[in-house]
C-alpha cells in the first residue's frame, strides 16, 4: 500500500489537518482514516478536520460519495459533531464533496478552496 497522506495538529485552532499527494481512491481515504483510529490520532476536543486534497487527484467516480458518507456514518463515534473541511481546487473533486455533503448526518461537511476560509469555518 502506498502511503499518500500525512496528518498534522494544529494545536493552536485543535484542528487535524490531512494532506493527500497523487490519485486517491475511496480505498485510499478509508485507509487513511483507519490509520488515524488506530493511532490516535483525532484528538480529544479536536474541533474538526481539514482534507486537504489540492495536491492529489481524486479518481472517485460521483457515486462512489454515498459510500464514502457510509463509512463516516459507521464510524460516528470520530466524526460526531464535527466540522470537515474539504480543501480542494479541482471541479470533480468539488462535486464529490459537494455530493458527499448531502448526505451528512452527526458531523457537518464543506468544501473550500482556500485553508484560512476552511480553518476559520471550522473555528467559529
Amino acid at each position: 500500500m502506498n502511503k499518500n497522506y500525512d496528518y498534522n495538529y494544529d494545536e493552536e485552532h485543535k484542528v487535524l489537518i490531512k494532506n493527500y499527494y497523487g490519485t486517491i481512491t475511496l480505498e485510499d481515504i478509508i485507509n487513511s482514516w483507519r490509520f488515524a483510529f488506530e493511532n490516535d490520532l483525532i484528538i480529544k476536543g479536536c474541533k474538526g478536520c481539514i482534507l486537504d486534497y489540492r495536491n492529489a487527484e481524486m479518481n472517485i467516480e460521483a457515486k462512489v460519495s454515498k459510500q464514502i458518507s457510509s463509512f463516516y456514518r459507521e464510524n460516528i463515534s470520530y466524526f460526531k459533531n464535527q466540522k470537515i473541511a474539504i480543501l480542494t481546487n479541482k471541479p470533480h473533486d468539488t462535486m464529490v464533496s459537494m455530493l458527499f455533503r448531502r448526505e451528512d448526518i452527526g458531523y457537518e461537511s464543506r468544501p473550500f478552496s482556500t485553508f484560512k476560509a476552511a480553518l476559520d469555518w471550522i473555528t467559529r
